[in-house]
């Protein structure tokens, strides 16, 4: 039997009326939703199905939306077929649904830290002048050496290579996208973001965020989960509790994380949630990847049939 890599999308794949066929169509997922309007104590599913694009931009919306639905989207692959886990791992807000996918935390603890995440996160958005930045085009190490030579400026992500985003004091970043340029990048793109994530700037939520995260019971799994501090597979309930507040400041090692999984042999991907982010990203990080996609009930049905009549369930 096949084993795959589930993948969770984070920030930036949200869209209007993300998860409602999931919610009409699938007991399971509306399981979710009815759950997290109960536990976040707002109706995050009216949230998803009819916030606007605006609204689902808002770090404070989006972070909990989008893992609402790639959770209710797993779930309701779980209800119509059996899969078998390999590993598990997500692009920083989907490293939490990564975390309850694997076993380590049940739905109603991730969905209190991804709210208590978001809330801090846009809270220290709002004290710091930061903003991010798509550095395309130009390899890691020249990104690294350009980014240490400004006192303000990291890099947020290696999301595949040619593909670095860099966080920071949004006036040093403005100011300094030339380098980027006159090193040899395709393109350097300012992202429409409220703030500098994973950068040294998100310490103060990091700080805060460790003794809520503290509240909670964090559980060993038997199925790792790469983490995205550090790219490397991870099972002990401590260690998790431990690396989601470093995860807040530190680096988005993506790219490092999928060559670390096909390192072990895996090379069949199913991403679950909004969009197809990850899909795109993987195909440029090694084209040998397989990669499905789930963001909807219609590509729910199409992968369990497929699934099933190639028996790889």
């Amino acid at each position: 039997m096949k084993k795959f890599a589930l993948i969770f999308p984070g920030q930036g794949a949200q869209k209007p009326g993300m998860g409602k066929d999931l919610y009409e169509n699938s007991t399971a997922a509306k399981n979710v939703f009815d759950t997290a309007d109960r536990v976040l104590g707002y109706k995050i599913s009216e949230l998803c199905f009819n916030g606007s694009e605006e609204d689902l931009m808002k770090t404070i919306n989006s972070q909990p939306c989008i893992l609402t639905v790639s959770l209710a989207a797993l779930e309701a692959l779980k209800e119509k077929t059996n899969v078998n886990i390999a590993c598990t791992a997500g692009h920083s807000l989907g490293e939490y649904a990564a975390l309850y996918a694997a076993g380590a935390i049940d739905l109603e603890t991730v969905l209190k830290l991804i709210q208590k995440r978001a809330n801090l996160m846009n809270e220290a958005a709002e004290k710091t002048n930061g903003s991010m930045a798509a550095v395309l085009g130009l390899d890691n190490e020249t990104v690294i050496n350009i980014t240490e030579g400004l006192e303000n400026v990291s890099v947020a992500n290696y999301n595949s290579p040619g593909q670095v985003v860099i966080t920071g004091d949004k006036e040093e970043i403005t100011n300094n996208l030339d380098k980027f340029k006159e090193a040899g990048a395709k393109r350097v793109l300012p992202l429409a973001v409220s703030g500098a994530f994973h950068s040294p700037l998100m310490k103060g939520a990091a700080e805060e965020f460790v003794d809520f995260v503290n509240q909670f019971e964090f559980k060993d799994t038997q199925v790792p989960v790469y983490t995205n501090v550090d790219a490397n597979a991870e099972t002990k309930g401590e260690e998790f509790k431990n690396k989601l507040p470093k995860q807040i400041y530190s680096s988005v090692l993506w790219t490092q994380t999928i060559n670390n999984i096909e390192k072990e042999g895996i090379i069949d991907f199913i991403e679950i949630g909004p969009g197809k982010v990850l899909a795109g990203l993987n195909k440029k990080i090694n084209a040998e990847l397989t990669t499905l996609n789930i963001f909807d009930y219609e590509s729910l049905m199409n992968i369990a049939e497929e699934l099933k009549e190639k028996e790889l369930v």
